[in-house]
């Protein structure tokens, strides 16, 4: 369930313009500085399907770069510190947790991934979760590619957003159809 605040719709979708545009619609770095400090935490997840004999590789330990799990775990805390440094318009974030999570998934066939990103301070943290997901992901295929290139990274969404004046957020499952 999505539940907005000031400028939300129910569905996340911001009303009224986009913050990053000034006046003349010129792209500039939102001023923060008169927001209150609040904890805020985002969650994203996202997921690698591969072939059933790629995540049987995976789980067994054999993949030729090394323990697939930690690399991915690694890579996504690194990306999300380093946030700012690679999308234009973020603000560098003192983070006070960064949570990469793995699982398997044999259905998909593939990897489910879950990002968390915690802070204290005037802006939220879903580009770092969001940054954290995708690079995991990433890494996941760098260390798998040898066996198979047809992985596919998919589904990578926020999935929930806590803290600042918007408030809360929590994506609502959509029915299959």
């Amino acid at each position: 369930m999505s539940a907005g605040k000031k400028g939300m719709n129910d569905q996340g979708l911001k009303m009224g313009g986009l913050t990053h545009l000034n006046e003349a619609g010129e792209a500039h770095m939102v001023d923060v500085s008169a927001k209150p400090r609040s904890v805020r935490l985002a969650v994203a997840t996202g997921c690698v399907a591969m072939a059933p004999e790629t995540l049987a590789l995976c789980l067994k330990g054999q993949a030729k770069k090394g323990d697939v799990f930690a690399a991915a775990r690694i890579a996504g805390i690194m990306a999300a510190k380093r946030t700012s440094e690679l999308i234009p318009l973020c603000h560098p974030l003192n983070l006070s947790k960064i949570e990469v999570e793995i699982e398997a998934d044999p259905a998909l066939p593939g990897l489910r991934l879950r990002a968390a990103a915690r802070t204290v301070g005037e802006t939220g943290v879903e580009m770092e979760a969001l940054t954290a997901v995708c690079v995991a992901c990433l890494t996941i295929y760098d260390m798998l590619k040898a066996a198979d290139r047809a992985m596919r990274i998919e589904s990578v969404l926020l999935v929930e957003k806590t803290g600042g004046e918007s408030g809360d957020y929590r994506r609502v499952a959509q029915a299959e159809t």
